[in-house]
């Protein structure tokens, strides 16, 4: 399942399709041998002055390559906007899918409510109604691994808050729960990061936007393999 609107005639027809706000980049999850070489090479051929520390950010790309195809993940995004301070705020969109085998997504998702209870604390779990049908949006606050180095004698790597929001949902384009999260250490903006979320889930459909009812047509105004369906709240 291939959630970009267009590629090779040789991949799967996408199950779903949806749209990035302005702002956002996406990666790729899925770059050529060849490219993941060249890069590699390039790293290796850096002054000893910078090598280390573009060596420390090469693996840890490979390695959240091989988290997010572990995790189903069809599209990632990295997002730079002003935070209102003269400074720029990071998150990570990402788009992945959840398998349910022998059961009815809809009924998962109508459950979440049920043991809403049995949620870690501070977590909370709401309905919301997309264009393509009922969503649940779930925000959290945790702690987690930050960027940099450790302090001098800490035991473990540095850490910090980030806010997580995100929306499961499913329809019935698919078999999966569709599953759309935001990431950012910018916990003061969370409200704004909630609007960009809820926003990236509302382009999610399940009807091919180049294609309406079947017919052959050029893309939509405004609908874009990449972006450009969602209104940026930063400005």
């Amino acid at each position: 399942m291939n959630s970009t609107i267009a590629g090779p005639a040789t991949e799967p027809r996408p199950a779903f399709w949806y749209g990035l706000p302005d702002g956002y980049v996406r990666l790729s999850l899925h770059p050529s041998l060849e490219r993941v070489e060249n890069l590699a090479a390039q790293v290796r051929a850096l002054p000893d002055a910078v090598r280390e520390r573009a060596e420390s950010a090469f693996r840890f790309y490979a390695g959240i390559l091989t988290l997010f195809n572990d995790q189903e993940a069809q599209g990632c995004a990295i997002g730079l906007h002003p935070d209102g301070e003269g400074g720029i705020s990071f998150s990570v969109l990402t788009v992945s899918t959840v398998p349910v085998t022998g059961v009815d997504p809809k009924l998962v998702l109508a459950g979440l409510l049920g043991t809403s209870g049995e949620r870690p604390p501070g977590e909370t779990l709401t309905p919301v109604e997309l264009p393509c049908g009922l969503g649940f949006l779930s925000e959290t606050e945790r702690r987690t691994t930050a960027p940099g180095r450790p302090p001098e004698g800490a035991d473990g790597p540095p850490q910090g808050t980030v806010w997580q929001g995100t929306v499961a949902l499913t329809g019935a384009g698919t078999p999966d729960i569709i599953v759309v999260q935001l990431v950012t250490a910018a916990v003061e903006l969370a409200a704004d990061y909630r609007d960009v979320l809820l926003g990236t889930a509302a382009t999610l459909t399940f009807s091919d936007p180049a294609h309406p009812e079947g017919r052959e047509e050029e893309d939509p105004p405004g609908w874009a393999p990449a972006g450009g369906t969602v209104r940026d709240i930063f400005g």
